[in-house]
């Protein structure tokens, strides 16, 4: 195929879009691939949705070579099978609802787990059926509150969303591994450099999950990995916990007054002053801060929390979200924020600046109206044993010596603070260091969730009902093609990796004569025959100049010029990766070109 310039539907732009943040959204639309239709969706013009098709032919080969089967969903699904998931309310705020004129309800699908579940339900009803592995491209919906960076985070996106169906776990971990390897392969062919990390399940639920992530200064996620091959999601990092302490012999708890000091900074600062340490000085490390936060379930309820982590430690939003939602006894996603003051002056007992432990139940060391009735949860490096000083639920106090597992208790541990750089990996292969990433992938070990819920059940081998585990694995597809040009691209423009440019040869006629294009033509036409794609600058009015800008912004890996050298016999083959430039006779062209551009 010949792609002329003089008649492509394109217009270059020599100005950044105001609303670019990142370079590939700055690209991608000067470069008319894309245009903004709204915050967070985008046209795509002819040249994007080459690139866009040649990403979705490498998953598709991928998919299909280890026997998934494409379907195709509606994007706009009925209420029903959400309800009964009961991720119609779990969504909250972050799906598109609609009704039809008879007043039933609508979404436009976020995912597609239900569609699928009911799918097999409807047409598969025994082992013998099973394994089964369906798979989609289909455009997703989500309402972002604040989408950003083009194609990295938006309201309407293509994803490539697979499902597994197995009759027992074995051959779910079976399902799992071949999806696994399949997005090694993608990512490979893609040229784009995916980490799989562990990840938490989330909202999504089952027992094992992954990321695939690509590092990147810009990405929204932080991982973490070790010397020793540990790689992990910084949401599903897990603490190293230190052994319990024993207790005996340690002195009891005392109440001090301590005015005026409502941070872990003045309270060090008193501490050291006022009670003053042989051994070594009093530190952050020494405190226990209890950070009130409000939990946002799907229905909009604020439900306030209390949590203890060590008074050195940041608390990390992200990482309480990743599960939270199990100590609450909720489903769907929880958001979390810091607790407000109107959320503070509901409960009295709560004195900011000075909490303390004996939230849940009325404490013996605390006093009897230290109990609040709140959910208290504690960062997993409070053991039993470990002795802190920390706010006595009194204005201008805080206790010395307050021993866990003594002298109070707690509802539930959970990861809630920022993992640093030099902690230790669960698995002991060494210190951590931390990345950002972009997720481009996620594949989930989903059980059973769906398929109870939507009464998904098959004959066994003994002829008896069970429920079918399922698998969960994703890919995003237009956020691949932004990640890409994120991570492939010079002050000048974009630069395709080969497997997905919009074409094979950017081919540029620079000269007034005719002779020029008519070699030119020539060529396209050789090399159209022989089975590659050529976007052809034939523009007659247009400068070298511009023609140079243009091919160096469209990002095309080959960049074939006929032009002065035609004189001698020559055209000119530059390299847009290495800016290497060589001289090939013009009857030798066509056949360099044809095992350069070779796959």
């Amino acid at each position: 195929m010949v792609l002329r310039l003089s008649t492509l539907f394109l217009r270059t732009l020599r100005e950044d879009p105001a609303d670019a943040e990142v370079a590939s959204h700055r690209l991608l639309v000067r470069a008319g691939y894309i245009r903004r239709a709204a915050p967070g969706i985008y046209s795509w013009l002819p040249l994007g949705l080459r690139v866009l098709a040649r990403v979705e032919t490498i998953i598709r080969e991928e998919m299909q070579a280890i026997g998934a089967q494409e379907v195709h969903f509606p994007a706009l699904l009925p209420r029903e099978p959400y309800e009964a998931t009961n991720r119609w309310t779990e969504y909250g705020e972050g799906i598109f609802r609609l009704k039809d004129r008879k007043d039933a309800d609508y979404l436009l699908a976020p995912t597609h787990e239900e569609m699928f579940t009911l799918l097999v339900k409807d047409l598969y009803t025994s082992y013998k059926d099973l394994p089964v592995r369906l798979y989609q491209i289909q455009t997703k919906y989500r309402d972002e509150a604040r989408p950003r960076a083009g194609l990295l985070r938006g309201r309407e996106f293509i994803m490539k969303d697979s499902y597994s169906f197995d009759i027992d776990d074995e051959s779910l971990e079976a399902s799992y591994e071949l999806h696994r390897a399949a997005y090694v392969r993608i990512f490979e062919r893609l040229g784009l450099e995916a980490i799989p990390v562990t990840a938490t399940a989330g909202a999504m639920g089952g027992s094992r999950s992954e990321e695939f992530l690509h590092p990147t200064p810009i990405g929204e996620d932080t991982f973490v990995r070790s010397a020793g091959g540990y790689t992990a999601n910084v949401e599903a990092v897990t603490t190293v916990v230190p052994a319990d302490i024993d207790v005996t012999g340690l002195p009891p708890a005392e109440v001090r007054d301590t005015p005026d000091t409502p941070t872990i900074e003045t309270l060090v600062d008193h501490a050291n002053s006022a009670v003053p340490r042989e051994d070594r000085a009093w530190t952050a490390t020494d405190t226990l801060k209890n950070v009130v936060l409000a939990a946002v379930l799907p229905t909009g309820e604020r439900e306030i929390v209390v949590v203890g982590v060590p008074g050195d430690r940041a608390v990390d939003l992200k990482r309480i979200e990743a599960t939270i939602a199990g100590h609450l006894g909720t489903g769907g996603e929880v958001a979390v924020e810091t607790a407000t003051e109107a959320d503070l002056a509901k409960h009295p007992g709560l004195v900011k600046g000075y909490i303390g432990p004996g939230l849940s139940l009325e404490d013996p060391v605390l006093g009897v109206d230290a109990g609040t009735g709140l959910r208290y949860l504690v960062d997993p490096r409070v053991v039993s044993g470990t002795s802190w000083i920390t706010g006595a639920n009194a204005p201008g106090q805080h206790v010395f010596g307050l021993v866990a597992g003594r002298d109070f208790g707690w509802d539930g541990t959970i990861e809630a603070v920022e993992v640093r750089e030099g902690d230790e990996a669960p698995d002991g292969s060494g210190p951590l260091v931390a990345a950002r990433g972009i997720e481009m992938g996620h594949i989930f070990q989903l059980g059973r969730k769906y398929a109870e819920a939507l009464g998904l059940k098959v004959l066994d081998r003994n002829g008896k009902l069970t429920t079918v585990t399922m698998g969960s694995y994703g890919v995003g597809v237009t956020r691949a093609i932004a990640a890409l040009a994120e991570s492939n691209h010079d002050d000048r423009g974009i630069i395709w990796p080969r497997n997905v440019a919009p074409a094979d040869v950017h081919l540029v006629a620079t000269g007034k004569g005719t002779d020029v294009y008519e070699a030119a033509e020539k060529l396209a036409a050789e090399l159209e025959a022989a089975g590659l794609t050529v976007l052809y600058d034939d523009r007659p009015k247009v400068s070298p100049g511009v023609k140079f800008g243009d091919a160096e912004l469209i990002g095309v890996p080959t960049i074939v010029v006929v032009g002065r050298g035609l004189a001698e016999g020559v055209i000119e083959i530059r390299d847009r990766r290495t800016g290497e430039t060589g001289n090939v006779a013009v009857e030798d062209a066509a056949a360099h070109l044809r095992a350069l551009t070779a796959h």
